[in-house]
């Protein structure tokens, strides 16, 4: 289904506003059930967006209110046949498959309902902006035999014959539980040990360090925030026990099935923490505050793992390296924004050159003529004439005195065009790194428990030096 703007909705609005509900915890399983392509799910709008400003400025087409900005899919499976893993990979391979790998997307596995659902948002915008996604004639059927193809691989029913319906999916009745602390102190345990800790120590103290005691003596135990009592690690299951936990750090046991694995290599980039008392204000789930402060505590530890693995030891050198990154940001944003004012200055030259070079000619001769003979004239050139006229106060209102030609207003467009370019990839890298700094920046802050007052002070002395 393409999506447009809408009637007095901003393109920033309506990716938003769909994210947003694709995206949310309350149906993903706290954001269990998100993976993505070539974005960041926490931010993809912006980067929809951004990339689409890129696009405008490839290829100088302006924006119009019937362009499609993205495009969205829902893939259904019959109620009690998949499990949420198995739904998010066949949606992830569904459009993988159709966009070729050209064009960013994520996809959301709601399991809210009897029957497990993926929504899938896919970029109109190319990854290297220069084009659009080709909505081809009869594209839905071939959506419908790819993901018919993926079902049958993995042993899932299809419709033979579908028929058309206006039915909606919440027809069927469905409602998930919010996770018990059982769950809770599994998914933390998984997410430090995701975050790559170099021994068994260091795991202990990550655990500490994120709120949770502990115990030790002839069981491990644990007792997370919020939690009445200590938890045997040994009582969740074979892949908790110490000696489990060990395995795992070692690389001789596999995390548990029902997790997602991580993307090989790639290191763990925090997301922001969420500001739990005023997100609750518009939270309409009972479960929010449960679901957020376990985001929180795998956010601080991705957060903690990164400045380690940066160099960033210290709050000054992360607010250093913060601000370096946002100047780089800005003085590359400046210098393609000047570039493209610039450009638009040469395609303005460009047209009044070209006016009066075909004009001047019957410009002058209406001057030369006597009043009577000029009035003549003019009406049968007054588009000639005014044209010219147009020209000659155009150059006087930039004080040009003498035109350049042609051939070399073109050069130097070119010679933007191509410098642009060459910027656009090193301005998104800039724009990935500001945003992965800032964020950190404001995660230590939270868990340093940073006021204004703190960052003010810590500004005046950097003024200081």
């Amino acid at each position: 289904m393409p999506l447009h703007t809408g009637r007095g909705r901003s393109v920033a609005e309506a990716l938003g506003r769909t994210t947003d509900y694709v995206e949310n915890p309350d149906k993903t399983d706290g954001g269990e059930w998100i993976t993505a392509y070539e974005c960041d799910p926490a931010i993809a709008d912006q980067e929809f967006l951004f990339s689409k400003r890129q696009y405008a400025a490839l290829t100088g087409r302006e924006k119009k209110d019937s362009d499609v900005i993205a495009y969205h899919l829902r893939q259904s499976f019959k109620p009690g046949e998949i499990d949420p893993a198995t739904a998010n990979k066949i949606g992830y391979d569904l459009a993988l498959s159709l966009t070729k790998g050209s064009h960013a997307f994520i996809v959301c596995t709601h399991v809210d309902k009897a029957h497990i659902h993926s929504h899938i948002i896919f970029n109109s915008t190319s990854l290297d902006c220069s084009r659009k996604f080709r909505n081809f004639w009869r594209s839905s059927f071939a959506v419908r035999r790819l993901s018919d193809l993926l079902c049958l691989e993995n042993g899932l029913s299809v419709i033979e014959n579908p028929k058309p319906s206006r039915g909606s999916y919440g027809t069927w009745l469905g409602d998930t539980k919010p996770p018990t602390v059982r769950a809770r102190l599994e998914q933390l345990i998984d997410g430090v040990l995701d975050t790559g800790p170099k021994d068994f120590d260091s795991f202990l103290a990550t655990m500490k360090g994120l709120g949770a005691r502990v115990k030790r003596g002839k069981h491990l135990a644990f007792q997370i925030p919020g939690g009445k009592r200590f938890m045997r690690c040994d009582s969740l299951g074979a892949d908790y026990s110490e000696a489990a936990i060990c395995e795992r750090l070692s690389g001789a046991r596999l995390a548990p099935t029902k997790r997602k694995a991580a993307a090989p290599d790639a290191p763990p980039k925090p997301n922001l923490l969420i500001d739990i008392q005023a997100k609750l204000q518009q939270a309409h789930s009972p479960g929010f505050e449960r679901w957020a402060k376990l985001y929180n505590l795998k956010e601080m530890a991705k957060t903690l793992v990164y400045l380690q693995e940066n160099g960033l030891e210290n709050y000054d050198a992360l607010a250093q390296a913060s601000d370096a990154a946002g100047a780089r940001f800005d003085a590359l944003t400046d210098k393609t924004k000047a570039n493209e004012r610039r450009m638009k200055e040469i395609a303005e030259l460009q047209k009044h050159i070209g006016a009066y070079g075909k004009t001047r000619e019957i410009y002058a001769q209406y001057r030369k003529l006597p009043p009577k003979k000029a009035a003549r004239f003019y009406e049968e050139h007054t588009g000639d004439i005014l044209s010219c006229q147009a020209a000659k106060r155009y150059f006087d209102s930039i004080g040009m005195k003498k035109l350049p030609s042609i051939q070399s207003l073109k050069q130097e467009y070119a010679a933007l065009l191509a410098e642009n370019k060459k910027i656009y990839p090193e301005l998104k890298q800039a724009r990935a790194k500001m945003i992965e700094l800032m964020t950190a920046k404001n995660n230590a802050e939270r868990i340093l428990g940073m006021s204004e007052q703190d960052k003010r002070r810590d500004r005046q002395r950097e003024e200081g030096r």
